[in-house]
């Protein structure tokens, strides 16, 4: 039997996935879990596709092991558990692929060094990604791996939705909006395509909401525009991001309170959002059970902020057909729904509280002229997806052709 891995590697945590190959080429999730506080006192935990517990592991003294040590352990442990398996390519979600790379690629020499010169752009992300890289390189190097760009989804978004308003030599050195959580935003039009064919073929804002957040503009299951732009710091409220900003703020904390550079990207990626304002946490969850008055706040703020935006990529679509909530904040909160469906209302989003607090896709009522629906995201399926295309392309015998069509194991 074959498999392939999909890593997510970030720079406190690394998330994977184990999937098996069944015989019509459609990856089966097997495992998954997720490594965290790398760099102070590791600590790994895996668990079967049905939840059982597979593995849980700490490392106390673990603060000088680096991802290429973890991941060394997390092989050895895959081994074990994928017993006669045989791992056939590694999937890697890359934050950046710059203006060049619109698709999967099979990861090389060359292609490691183009990455290296986009970390620039991702500083919190990209170095991360490509430490997984090469840690997997050093321990299988005859292992296909395959880079996953989180850009590539919106890289042909219509020009006038890519260029800010600088002078053009700035637009022709790669200062331009970008978009990300394109690996999300490619599985949930899938698979609302299938959920919804009707629907996906029309005008769609998918809201990927969580300690990272956006929003995407679709048309026909392709991106129009999106909130995230430059860098993952623009667009929404997140958990510690303050999402777009007047560039006069950052004038004002560098050249009147003397601020420099790196305690600006400080405060406004890792102490600002839901943690800035509340002063309590960047985690919905515990905000929700607070009862503080600063975690309402805050809360109310993420909330109008998504509403705002979603304001103006409808006028990027042209109206609205369907919104699609995901993610942890997305898929989990009923609250956060109701609150950003409830603006929305002028529109005719008529969300059913009821459904909204149930388990099923759609939560407004069957009537209501635009569909509010939650359909969770699965970026390590998606990665899986890709990475077997590629093994398919290297062998010419690995998959039936059209293995990535479908979602659905």
């Amino acid at each position: 039997m074959k498999a392939v891995v999909s890593l997510n590697s970030g720079s406190s945590s690394i998330k994977f996935a184990l999937f098996t190959v069944d015989e019509q080429g459609l990856p089966t999730l097997s495992a998954g879990g997720k490594i965290e506080k790398i760099g102070i006192a590791p600590h790994l935990e895996a668990r079967s596709a049905d939840g059982v517990a597979l593995l849980e592991r700490d490392w106390a003294d673990g603060a000088a092991l680096t991802h290429a040590d973890l991941l060394r352990d997390l092989f050895a442990w895959a081994s074990d558990h994928l017993d006669d398996h045989e791992v056939i390519a590694v999937g890697h979600r890359v934050v950046h692929g710059g203006t060049e790379f619109a698709a999967p690629r099979l990861v090389d020499a060359a292609l490691i060094d183009k990455l290296d010169a986009l970390c620039p752009l991702a500083p919190l992300h990209q170095p991360h990604n490509l430490a997984a890289i090469r840690a997997i390189a050093e321990l299988r190097p005859d292992l296909p791996q395959v880079a996953c760009f989180d850009t590539a989804f919106h890289h042909d978004m219509p020009a006038v939705a890519s260029r800010f308003a600088l002078p053009r030599t700035f637009h022709e050195q790669g200062i331009r909006r970008y978009g990300f959580h394109g690996l999300s935003y490619e599985y949930i039009a899938r698979r609302l395509a299938e959920i919804d064919p009707v629907l996906a073929s029309g005008r769609v804002i998918a809201a990927h909401l969580g300690n990272g957040a956006s929003l995407c503009a679709m048309r026909a299951g392709k991106s129009v525009d999106t909130t995230m732009g430059f860098t993952t710091l623009d667009g929404l409220m997140m958990g510690s991001r303050s999402g777009s900003l007047d560039p006069g703020v950052v004038l004002h904390l560098q050249m009147q309170l003397g601020m420099s550079a790196a305690e600006v990207e400080e405060l406004l990626y890792k102490k600002s959002g839901l943690l800035g304002v509340s002063g309590l946490s960047s985690d919905m969850r515990t905000l929700s059970q607070s009862g503080a008055p600063e975690a309402e706040e805050a809360i109310e703020l993420f909330c109008w902020r998504a509403a705002r935006e979603a304001g103006g990529l409808i006028a990027s679509l042209g109206g609205l057909d369907a919104i699609v909530f995901t993610a942890g904040i997305g898929e989990n909160h009923a609250d956060v729904r109701s609150r950003i469906c409830r603006r929305l209302a002028w529109l005719g989003v008529e969300i059913d509280e009821l459904a909204n607090a149930g388990d099923g896709p759609r939560i407004t009522v069957p009537d209501s002229p635009v569909a509010a629906l939650v359909i969770p995201t699965d970026e390590e399926r998606m990665i899986a997806l890709h990475a077997l295309d590629a093994a398919k392309r290297i062998t010419g015998t690995v998959m039936p052709v059209g293995g990535a069509q479908h979602l659905l194991a």
